[in-house]
C-alpha cells in the first residue's frame, strides 16, 4: 500500500512538472480543440434553450397517446420542427421591429444631446452663476456630437481595419461564421432526437466509472442546476415581454412620448435582473427630457410604481421562488458576471451563483439536522445513564 501511495505521489508530481514544462504546447493544444469544439459547444447550448420548447410541445394534449398512435410516434420531430419555427419567429420579430426601435430610440438620444446642451448653457449663462472666464469658455463651447461619436467609434475599430481590408476575407469570415452555424443546429438537432438515449448512455459510464454515493450527488446537482437555469431564463423572458408591454400600454395612456420605443427598451433591459430596468429607464427619461423635462420626472415616477408592480406581483409570480436568490447576491452575480463575460456573464452568474447557493443551504440545512439530530441522541444517552446510576 505504501509503493504504491509513493507511485501515485510520484506520478502526479510528475504530471505537473511536464504540465509547468511544456504548458505552452498545451495551451496551444488547448486552443486548438476548444476553437474545434465551438460549433459543437454552441450546438449543445442550442440543444438546451430547444429542449425548453421541445418538452412543452410533447406535453400538449394532441399529443397524448390514447386515440393518436400517430401523432404520438410522431411527437419529437414534430416537436423540434414547432421549436425551430417559434425560435425562427422570435428572431424575425427581433430584427424587424424590435432592433429598429431600440436603434431609433439611441438615435433620439443621441440626438437630443447637443439641444440639451446648449438649452444647459444659455440657462447657466443667463443666471450668472459661473466666473467670466469660464462663462467665456462654456458660451464658446462647440461640441458637434455626430462627428465626435463618429471619431470615437472610428477610433475603435481602426484595429480591425486590416482584417475586413479585403473582400476575400470578408466572405471567408461570413462563411466560417454560417458554417458553424449550420453545424450547430444539426448538432443540437441530433442531440434532441436521440435525447434519451444520450441520457441512458450518460447513466452507464456513471454506474461503470461512480460509487453509488457520488452518482447520487452528480445527479442532484445537475436537476438542480436545470431546473434553476430553465426556470430562470424562461421565467426572465416572459417578465420582460410583460414588463415592457405594460410600460408601452402605461405610457400610451399616460401620452408619454417615444412610448413604443421606451417600451420596447425597457422589455429588452429588464431581461438583465435587477439592472436591466432601471438602465432602460435612465435612457427612456432622457429621451423624453429632450421633448418635456416635466414629463420626464412623471415618467421616473411611473416607472418606480411599475417597477414595485412587477417586484412584488408579476415577478414572483412569474420566475417564482425557485431562484430564491437574496437581491444582494444576485446584484453580486451580476457585477461579477458583467466583469467577465459583459451582458452574457451577467445572464449565466445569476443562474450559476442561485445554483451554488441553493446547493449549499440544502447542504448546510441538511448538515445542521445531522449535528442536531446527534446533540439530541447524545444528551438522551446521557439522560438515561444518569437515570440507571441514580435507581
Amino acid at each position: 500500500m505504501q509503493k504504491n501511495k509513493i507511485w501515485l505521489y510520484g506520478s502526479i508530481v510528475l504530471f505537473f512538472a511536464l504540465l509547468f514544462k511544456y504548458s505552452d504546447y498545451m495551451l496551444l493544444a488547448l486552443r486548438l480543440i476548444v476553437s474545434i469544439s465551438v460549433p459543437l459547444l454552441t450546438g449543445c447550448v442550442i440543444a438546451y434553450i430547444l429542449d425548453i420548447l421541445v418538452v412543452k410541445i410533447e406535453n400538449l394534449s394532441i399529443f397524448r397517446k390514447s386515440g393518436r398512435l400517430g401523432l404520438y410516434r410522431a411527437r419529437r420531430p414534430l416537436s423540434i420542427l414547432g421549436s425551430l419555427l417559434i425560435i425562427a419567429g422570435v428572431v424575425t420579430l427581433i430584427i424587424n421591429i424590435i432592433i429598429p426601435q431600440l436603434i431609433d430610440a439611441f438615435a433620439v438620444v443621441i440626438s437630443g444631446i447637443q439641444p440639451l446642451l446648449d438649452e444647459f448653457t444659455q440657462w447657466i449663462v443667463s443666471n450668472d452663476i459661473l466666473y467670466p472666464q469660464i462663462e467665456a469658455w462654456i458660451v464658446s463651447l462647440d461640441v458637434n456630437w455626430p462627428q465626435l461619436i463618429e471619431k470615437a467609434l472610428s477610433y475603435l475599430t481602426s484595429g480591425l481595419g486590416n482584417v475586413f481590408s479585403s473582400a476575400v476575407s470578408i466572405v471567408s469570415s461570413i462563411t466560417g461564421v454560417v458554417l458553424h452555424i449550420v453545424i450547430a443546429f444539426i448538432f443540437a438537432i441530433y442531440i434532441l432526437a436521440e435525447k434519451e438515449r444520450l441520457a441512458r448512455q450518460f447513466n452507464s459510464l456513471m454506474e461503470a466509472y461512480l460509487r453509488e454515493s457520488i452518482r447520487e450527488k452528480v445527479m442532484y446537482v445537475l436537476i438542480t442546476a436545470h431546473s434553476v437555469f430553465t426556470k430562470f431564463f424562461v421565467g426572465q423572458l416572459v417578465e420582460a415581454v410583460i414588463l415592457g408591454f405594460l410600460c408601452t400600454v402605461g405610457m400610451l395612456i399616460f401620452r408619454f412620448p417615444y412610448a413604443t420605443m421606451i417600451g420596447t427598451l425597457i422589455g429588452a433591459t429588464a431581461i438583465l435582473p435587477i439592472v436591466g430596468a432601471y438602465l432602460g429607464a435612465f435612457i427612456g427619461a432622457f429621451m423624453i427630457l429632450t421633448v418635456n423635462p416635466i414629463q420626464s420626472v412623471f415618467f421616473l415616477i411611473f416607472i418606480v410604481v411599475l417597477q414595485q408592480l412587477e417586484g412584488n406581483l408579476i415577478y414572483p409570480r412569474v420566475v417564482g421562488s425557485s431562484i430564491g436568490l437574496p437581491g444582494m447576491w444576485v446584484l453580486v452575480a451580476i457585477t461579477i458576471g458583467g466583469g467577465i463575460g459583459g451582458v452574457i456573464g451577467m445572464l449565466l452568474a445569476v443562474p450559476t451563483t442561485a445554483t451554488i447557493y441553493k446547493l449549499l443551504r440544502t447542504d448546510v440545512y441538511r448538515r445542521n439536522t445531522m449535528a442536531l439530530s446527534k446533540a439530541k441522541k447524545t444528551d438522551n444517552a446521557k439522560a438515561d445513564s444518569g437515570g440507571a446510576a441514580e435507581a
